[in-house]
């Protein structure tokens, strides 16, 4: 976990096991949020209102569209794209249509040549910097509010105080960069209308701005902001989970040593 020092608690652990810690976090993490994620994808990507009123929406709620996955592709669906996922958090749109990774993969290059990998990369650049600084930075401000205002008799379970605190920086910090995600999942699947036709309406965009100029214009404000509850419960979740998977193996690691001591 990138700026974050479990050795600052007094805890006794290598550089290695902090990295073990953090990879096994994520890997845990992503398989338990990716129905989320699929679910957040299929609302940003959605050009239809998220509405029970509008006829041509697809999918309008959480459970609706999970129910609609679940029925339509079956369980597997929710874990479309783990794959390069899990591949991210050790070391994912347009993947999400196809059947496997290799089919992605070859069917992407052929189409549109090796820069079809970096679609979405200026938006992911603008985002992944304020998003990790602002989550390390609400985590803690809120560590530091959670010990004020909790008693100290209540500060002894410190994986909870890691869950909540770790919980809502994720939601603070994804609500301040949803909008450039959104833009990164349309130019991802740009030149892929045909295998997203079953899910509605698409577009084309031609960079950045464009795309941001017509989501606003054919979409109105809240189209920035589609998909953003699902990806606020997934950011509580998937934050949260991360920070306490962490602090647990970091402690596991920390125990193992002191009972071989």
């Amino acid at each position: 976990m990138v700026g974050y020092d479990p050795k600052a608690d007094g805890r006794n652990i290598s550089n290695f096991e902090v990295a073990v810690a953090g990879s096994v976090s994520g890997l845990v993490t992503r398989v338990l949020i990716s129905p989320l994620d699929i679910i957040k994808i299929r609302f940003q990507l959605q050009i239809e209102r998220l509405s029970r009123s509008d006829p041509n929406a697809k999918y309008h709620g959480i459970l609706q569209a999970g129910r609609q996955i679940l029925q339509e592709e079956g369980p597997t669906a929710f874990w479309k794209g783990h794959v390069p996922a899990q591949l991210l958090s050790i070391g994912y749109g347009a993947v999400q249509v196809y059947k496997t990774l290799r089919d992605a993969v070859v069917t992407m290059y052929r189409t549109e040549g090796p820069l079809v990998f970096y679609k979405g990369l200026n938006p992911t650049m603008l985002a992944i910097f304020p998003y990790a600084g602002f989550q390390f930075s609400f985590y803690s401000s809120l560590k530091h509010a959670y010990e004020w205002v909790m008693p100290a008799e209540g500060r002894k379970d410190g994986n909870l105080k890691n869950l909540l605190c770790g919980s809502g920086a994720g939601v603070i910090s994804k609500t301040l960069t949803y909008p450039l995600d959104l833009f990164k999942k349309r130019l991802q699947v740009g030149g892929f209308e045909q295998a997203r036709a079953t899910f509605g309406q698409v577009r084309s965009y031609k960079g950045l701005l464009d795309c941001a100029r017509r989501v606003l214009r054919e979409e109105g404000a809240q189209g920035f902001f589609k998909g953003l509850s699902p990806s606020l419960l997934k950011a509580a979740l998937s934050t949260g989970f991360v920070f306490f998977w962490y602090e647990l193996f970091c402690n596991l690691f920390h125990h193992m040593k002191k009972a071989d001591s």
